[in-house]
């Protein structure tokens, strides 16, 4: 009996996913554990094994195809020695019955009543309602709105309308009859949409040469993500500066330790340590908002942001707040060279109970970050620079200073609760030997 292959769910959130690879093909014969497929989710790519045994009898979705909803079908097993022809005689019954069906439903609908003839452009008091494309477009050509028919909703004027009439042959679309106020704003909403790209790509195609790219599934994942953490999460804002010289000094001294090892230590690896030990020392701030709960951890896995090719990614150091410095840097080395080789698995990605994202590297001295949903605490990074710093003995010098900000989900973290945080992070920074005592 044949066995339907359906597309996994690699994550807990995957909804859909790239058919990347296959690495068989139809006739091979598979056991159970071989690997049959690479598919690629938002944020890396996986080996999809074979559960059952059998012949790959047909293969239904092509490699390279974006956007296959998880539950689809992608290929289907037979027993050795089935015939593999008769695989798709069953489902062509209910194709043919919807073919006859659709007949029957435009019969339905052309028995009903037409709707009364189109209005001539809608107004409120003198004034024509029209998208704004349209307007431009009907400026342009010399077009009165007044005697333009609209066929967008309620009668709204759209720019097929405006090319309609100065052509003076197309006939115009009558607009659909009234519906309740709930089915109406989506139409609505959808179409100005659609106007509104179109007015985008009008004024690109008039003024700058450019291209058009298809958003990948990881920068869809992102705008959606960070959109989502900005419209939910009211972020609150706290910045420190920190002195940086007796860390760097330790960074010196354990790296000259480890060099026969091959391990260096880097300076995010002891600020992602640092981190973690204050949220386990301000544990109101390692916290997840859950609707009606808050849910309080107990140790600090800490997600590292990652910059790869199309993307940012946050690979997670566990129990951070536990880990020596040369231990770290071997997590956040192995973790981010197979995050941009697209490696990852999702256990090492997703989840993490706080961030950290350091762009003190690329020169940035001082940024805001956006909080890595369900997380309630990111930590943004600058870089560490000479200022004029006023010593512990009340003399003024020159120190090397960074900036860190702390960005919180205020309906998780009160205020003075992420002061704390930000004040233990500096004081694990500014005596590193507290880390390792």
């Amino acid at each position: 009996m044949p066995i339907e292959i359906k597309m996994p769910a690699l994550s807990p959130t995957m909804e859909e996913g790239k058919l990347a690879k296959w690495l068989v093909k139809e006739g091979d014969t598979v056991s159970s554990g071989d690997i049959m497929a690479e598919i690629e989710t938002d944020k890396a790519t996986m080996e999809f094994e074979a559960v059952d045994e059998g012949v790959i009898g047909k293969i239904s979705v092509a490699e390279g195809t974006e956007g296959v909803k998880v539950g689809t079908v992608i290929a289907v097993l037979v027993e050795e020695g089935e015939d593999a022809s008769a695989i798709d005689a069953p489902k062509e019954a209910p194709k043919a019955a919807a073919k006859e069906e659709a007949p029957k439903t435009e019969a339905k609908a052309e028995t009903k009543p037409a709707p009364a003839a189109a209005p001539k452009a809608a107004a409120s008091g003198d004034r024509v309602v029209a998208t704004p494309l349209a307007k431009r477009i009907a400026d342009a050509k010399g077009v009165d709105l007044s005697g333009v028919t609209g066929s967008g909703p309620n009668g709204r004027i759209v720019k097929a309308d405006v090319e309609a009439a100065q052509g003076g042959t197309a006939k115009k679309a009558a607009p659909a009859p009234a519906a309740s106020a709930p089915a109406t704003a989506p139409a609505a909403a959808a179409t100005s949409s659609v106007e509104m790209a179109d007015e985008t790509r009008a004024l690109l195609d008039a003024r700058v040469p450019h291209s058009v790219e298809k958003l990948s599934g990881m920068r869809k994942t992102i705008a959606r993500r960070l959109a989502q953490s900005k419209q939910e999460a009211p972020h609150i804002y706290l910045s420190v500066d920190v002195q940086l010289d007796k860390l760097l000094e330790l960074r010196s001294q354990i790296n000259a330790t480890l060099e026969k090892q091959g391990v260096k230590v880097s300076v995010n690896d002891m600020l992602v340590k640092a981190l973690g030990m204050a949220l386990v020392a301000v544990p109101e701030c390692n916290v997840t908002f859950a609707g009606n709960e808050l849910i309080k951890y107990e140790r600090a896995d800490i997600s590292v942001a990652v910059s790869i090719p199309g993307g940012l990614i946050t690979p997670i150091v566990t129990a951070a707040n536990e880990k020596s410095f040369s231990a770290i840097a071997k997590a956040t080395k192995d973790l981010a060279s197979r995050a941009k080789e697209g490696k990852l698995k999702p256990d090492e990605y997703q989840g993490g109970t706080a961030s950290i994202s350091n762009m003190g590297m690329m020169g940035i001295k001082s940024f805001s970050a956006v909080i890595n949903p369900p997380q309630s605490t990111i930590l943004a990074i600058g870089a560490g620079d000479k200022r004029p710093w006023v010593m512990p003995d009340g003399s003024l010098g020159v120190a090397t200073v960074m900036s860190a900000t702390g960005s919180f989900d205020h309906r998780a973290v009160d205020g003075a609760d992420g002061a704390r945080l930000m004040a233990a992070f500096r004081e694990f920074v500014e005596n590193p030997l507290s880390m390792i005592a």
